[in-house]
């Protein structure tokens, strides 16, 4: 018995169906992307609020906690007091400033992984400068 001849669709819609299935798949990925960039938004949201929360409470702690100090002592000691909180409060930005730094230097700086130009392309743009000013 002979097999009955199996009737393909041809070259065309073949490469049609492939080109169909290949933009279908890239706008789930698109679609994906989407939604993950929204919820990093409202992670970053979320945690710029909780932080704004966190230093609000800690200003008014350190503000409250000054003036208790302050009040307690203003009889015997104010200007000890008022020069012993400056002081404090003076370490602490030097230790924060020193920490950022820190920080920041641990990341490289933006553009530094760029290629550096070669030669014959600095030679075209001073070329093309030169001849934009005749």
């Amino acid at each position: 018995m002979e097999d009955a001849p199996s009737h393909s669709p041809g070259l065309g819609p073949s490469l049609r169906h492939l080109k169909d299935a290949c933009l279908g798949l890239a706008e789930d990925r698109i679609a994906l992307v989407k939604v993950e960039l929204q919820e990093e938004k409202y992670r970053l949201i979320q945690t710029f609020i909780w932080i704004s929360g966190a230093i609000v409470s800690g200003m008014l702690a350190m503000t409250f906690g000054s003036l208790t100090l302050f009040y307690l002592f203003h009889e015997t000691a104010p200007l000890a007091v008022l020069g012993g909180l400056a002081g404090l409060y003076a370490a602490a930005v030097i230790l924060i400033v020193v920490g950022f730094r820190r920080l920041v230097s641990k990341y490289p700086k933006p553009f530094a992984n760029e290629p550096e130009k070669s030669p014959d392309a600095r030679a075209v743009l001073e070329d093309d400068g030169d001849q934009a000013l005749r």
